[in-house]
């Protein structure tokens, strides 16, 4: 079974209470337009008028040169995290999707990168999965590269 998760609720919560980004800016307060804004810690989109972040995040423990670092979105209101193993609504929106495999000590594995059709994206990660040195797959936007979710085995 593979989960699906966003930001960790405490690296979320920061953010929401004007804690500083990967560039060691303030969060830009912002206010969706309902279209293309996905929060990276519920995985739900920001709904339409409400108040929205845009910050730098390397969703990465330590500084290395697969870390990449890029544009979030996140809701500006305290908002719960998804805890489950369905595919989570921001990963239902795009007709496709970027990812990339990584190893435990978060380097990329290489020939796991793809961008893949939404309708493919689970049995693509599935696929990687099935490398036991893949630990981890990070889902971005295949248009704009940012980091959307992370998929794991589920113990």
């Amino acid at each position: 079974m593979i989960t699906y998760t966003g930001l960790p609720t405490e690296v979320a919560r920061s953010y929401q209470a004007a804690g500083t980004d990967a560039y060691g800016h303030v969060p830009e307060q912002s206010v969706s337009d309902g279209v293309g804004n996905p929060c990276r810690h519920c995985l739900g989109h920001v709904p339409e008028g409400q108040g929205m972040l845009i910050l730098a995040h390397r969703p990465f423990g330590a500084l290395q040169p697969y870390a990449e670092t890029g544009p979030i979105f996140l809701c500006s209101d305290i908002c719960e995290k998804q805890h489950d193993a369905a595919l989570p609504e921001v990963l239902k929106t795009s007709p496709d999707y970027l990812i990339k495999g990584y190893t435990s000590d978060e380097r990329i594995y290489y020939g796991t990168g793809e961008i893949v059709l939404q309708a493919d994206l689970e049995k693509a990660i599935a696929t990687r999965f099935e490398n036991p040195r893949v630990a981890f797959v990070d889902i971005r936007s295949s248009r704009n590269n940012c980091w959307i979710a992370r998929a794991t085995r589920a113990d």
